[in-house]
């Protein structure tokens, strides 16, 4: 993944009471989770950007345009190469020499970035429906940045569909879906009897019944 560059200690923003207070819940209960982690140090680097903003911006007057603004700026730090479309390698997912195109943030990171931001926009207080990292303008620009990536590239984003494992089906009996009738199952001569006794029994086999009397029959 493409990281947003550090900050200096000299512009380091000063915790405010909300991040003090998750940090000692935090410290109560542990560790906090990678993804805790990186999403704080993500949410101080966009209000470090906030702060050195020209005019400087407060989170309020924030918009989707300075979110994308934001976006842009981080591509100078990137660290994944995209070939322009006169590029002799472009649309090549493993180029087999280097080239002058330039370095950008992959989509993925920045996908993933505003997932974090956009809640630690409503965790520090933020309205959800004035999120500035959930605007259309927003959702647009990293579907335009993944499209063009994808081309670039020669990769593809789509999700993989899951294969199903495949089910067992019951076995079939000798002749069943070959146009031949089901075996009959053995005759006993014992049950021929016993049956013939009390009246005639009429067995039907592939829709043709066949009467047995008194006597016993043969097959051919």
């Amino acid at each position: 993944m493409d990281l947003i560059p550090p900050s200096s200690s000299s512009t380091s923003p000063t915790p405010s009471s909300s991040q003090s207070s998750t940090a000692a819940t935090g410290s109560n209960n542990g560790q906090l989770s990678r993804y805790e982690n990186q999403k704080r140090r993500d949410w101080n680097t966009f209000g470090q950007y906030l702060r050195n903003h020209r005019p400087p911006l407060t989170l309020a007057r924030c918009s989707g345009a300075h979110v994308l603004e934001f976006l842009r700026y981080l591509d100078q730090f990137g660290k994944t190469k995209v070939h322009n479309p006169g590029c002799p390698f472009f649309g090549l997912p493993n180029p087999p020499a280097p080239c002058p195109c330039p370095l950008r943030q992959a989509w993925g990171s920045l996908d993933a970035l505003i997932g974090r931001l956009r809640a630690a926009y409503e965790e520090n207080g933020g309205p959800p429906e004035s999120n500035p990292f959930g605007a259309r303008a927003v959702r647009l620009y990293l579907r335009e940045v993944r499209d063009s990536q994808a081309r670039a590239r020669g990769i593809s984003y789509e999700k993989k569909k899951r294969k199903r494992p495949p089910t067992s089906t019951p076995a079939r009996p000798m002749g069943m879906g070959m146009g031949m009738p089901p075996s009959a199952p053995p005759f006993q001569h014992h049950q021929f009897h016993s049956e013939s006794s009390v009246n005639n029994t009429g067995l039907s086999i592939d829709g043709s019944s066949i009467n047995i009397g008194e006597r016993e029959r043969s097959f051919p």
